[in-house]
């Protein structure tokens, strides 16, 4: 069920940024030749009015086909004046903005949902699970509140440095025991109670230290319908920040590890529907958003590549030659083609290796 409900969320966000495209290209007067929910081959399609609706048989999002998006294309002299390129550039750039505001949009309105719904996640030092074949099975509850670690008190990432002072006799290695035991104090149902409890190291990349094996619980705050706005506004801003730093450090090997392919999305999704939904339209919602940025590029085939360069002719004052355009796609589409080749790498690895930190 997680693999239909994982496509069924992906498809939607690009078809969403279509209908963008298209409810805005209807709103000023542009000629749509064709709205396609998935790609071509055509398996059932029917014309209402000058428009072609239609369902294609690659079930990847879909498209929207706009006459004289090229300006070479031969247009009837009856429609040419609704053309895309015939069009004043204010006209121009509300339909291909429009595609990633709707992005934006979607990504907001999840967001925002969720806060108003779940509240706003507050740092928690209660147990929320105990993993399998760790020190502390058996030993902490879901439930218990962690007071201190060897007398260490804070938060989680100041009892997490303290577990990690516990080292092996020797080299560390994958599962060896620390030296010493942690003494842990908990309060579980208004009892104080002391464990002491030896961490083991974990090996995984994301991880490298000594570990007691649980994972703190998730708390939140109630706010109300502004709040919530703010916050999600808030958590846009930094997957937006987030993704471009990540972009502009491709060139560095850390910053190529961060870039994630449709194949990560696709699977991050599907992860996360087999968790909770709540989850897994928080990871939509950043899928959406970062849709949205990676398109405002301003490289063709890209929506700001669109954008560009119907500012820059409004700036020269006259059409931009189209031959100029295509010589200058090629760099957009390598840029494409490199970006999809890095995010397909990295999930291949990561499907292989230590997953996507969903689980």
């Amino acid at each position: 069920m997680s693999w239909i409900l994982a496509f069924l969320g992906f498809a939607a966000l690009i078809l969403l940024h279509e209908l963008g495209h298209f409810t805005a290209a209807k709103a000023v007067g542009m000629r749509v030749e064709r709205f396609a929910v998935f790609f071509p081959p055509l398996l059932a399609k029917k014309t209402v009015g000058e428009t072609e609706y239609g369902i294609g048989a690659i079930p990847l999002g879909g498209y929207v086909r706009i006459t004289g998006m090229n300006p070479n294309e031969e247009i009837p002299e009856d429609v040419l004046p609704r053309a895309y390129f015939k069009q004043p550039v204010w006209k121009r750039v509300v339909v291909i903005s429009a595609g990633p505001l709707a992005n934006v949009l979607v990504a907001f309105l999840i967001l925002w949902g969720l806060y108003w719904a779940n509240g706003e996640p507050v740092e928690s030092v209660k147990v929320g699970g105990v993993a399998k074949e760790y020190p502390a099975e058996g030993v902490l509850k879901p439930g218990d509140r962690i007071v201190s670690i060897d007398g260490v008190t804070g938060g989680q990432a100041a009892l997490a440095k303290q577990t990690a002072t516990h080292r092996c006799a020797g080299r560390q290695t994958a599962g060896c025991r620390a030296s010493t035991p942690a003494v842990v104090v908990v309060t579980r149902n208004g009892t104080r109670r002391v464990f002491r409890i030896t961490p083991i190291y974990d090996a995984a990349k994301n991880v490298k230290r000594t570990r007691l094996g649980f994972s703190f619980a998730q708390e939140s705050r109630p706010v109300g319908p502004i709040d919530a706005a703010g916050l999600s506004v808030s958590g846009m801003w930094g997957v937006t920040t987030g993704t471009v730093d990540a972009i502009a450090r491709i060139v560095t090997p850390e910053g190529r590890k961060q870039i994630s392919g449709v194949v990560g999305s696709y699977e991050a999704t599907r992860q996360s529907f087999e968790l909770d939904l709540t989850r897994a339209l928080n990871i939509l919602a950043i899928i959406s958003l970062s849709l949205a940025i990676v398109n405002l590029f301003p490289f063709l085939p890209l929506d700001g590549g669109h954008i560009f360069w119907a500012v820059a002719e409004k700036v020269r004052g006259r059409p931009i030659p189209f031959a100029v355009m295509e010589r200058a796609s090629v760099v957009g589409f390598v840029l494409v083609l490199f970006l999809f080749f890095v995010g397909l790498t990295n999930d291949i690895d990561r499907l292989q290796g230590q997953g996507f930190g969903v689980r």
